[in-house]
């Protein structure tokens, strides 16, 4: 019970919503006394199981109960397993930033872990191997813009320059600076002038 006990305590000092796999755990105790303990908060409700070695400490809502995590947590839970970087794939980076109304049917991230689907609910969640020249600034807002540009592709710069530099805070801007030499040439003159 002790372990639970951990759990609990470390699960409320991150907050509701957060999202993490026995490993984010394994220091409070054995790989066993996790997974019990694990099975007893889900009994409790205080914890949930979303998917296969996959949990939440769920937020609520007082109207609808306890209330699903983005796929973008579910992905950083499962990258943070694998000791691997995520980013969100094109379609999805560029819905994120309101450049498309097109909302993926399937929540797509870039890793450099391996390929894996998740399912969470009626939701399957993909995590694609990617080169590291395809994870540009992975986790950070600048990494997003370099993504959904990707997937805007080399027509749809104009709009999308317009629409991004409303977008992005300073802190955006030297992200971007910072990795003006990974992006691809014809996106180079692009996110120079994002980055001013």
């Amino acid at each position: 019970m002790i372990t639970a006990d951990r759990i609990l305590h470390r699960l409320r000092s991150r907050g509701r919503g957060y999202v993490f796999t026995p490993k984010d755990c394994l220091d409070l105790g054995t790989r066993a006394s996790i997974d019990q303990a694990l099975s007893r908060l889900v009994k409790s409700g205080d914890v949930r199981r979303l998917g296969r070695g996959v949990y939440d400490y769920p937020r609520r809502n007082p109207l609808i109960g306890a209330v699903r995590p983005t796929p973008q947590r579910v992905a950083q839970a499962i990258a943070r397993q694998t000791r691997s970087l995520v980013q969100v794939d094109g379609a999805q980076a560029a819905n994120v930033l309101g450049l498309s109304t097109q909302v993926p049917a399937r929540p797509t991230f870039l890793t450099d872990g391996p390929t894996r689907r998740v399912q969470i609910g009626n939701t399957a969640i993909v995590l694609k191997h990617a080169s590291p020249r395809r994870l540009i600034a992975p986790g950070t807002r600048a990494g997003t813009v370099v993504q959904a540009l990707r997937f805007m592709g080399r027509d749809g710069l104009p709009a999308t320059t317009t629409q991004l530099n409303a977008k992005l805070t300073t802190d955006d801007r030297r992200e971007l600076a910072r990795h003006l030499s990974d992006v691809p040439g014809w996106m180079r003159p692009v996110v120079s002038d994002l980055a001013k």
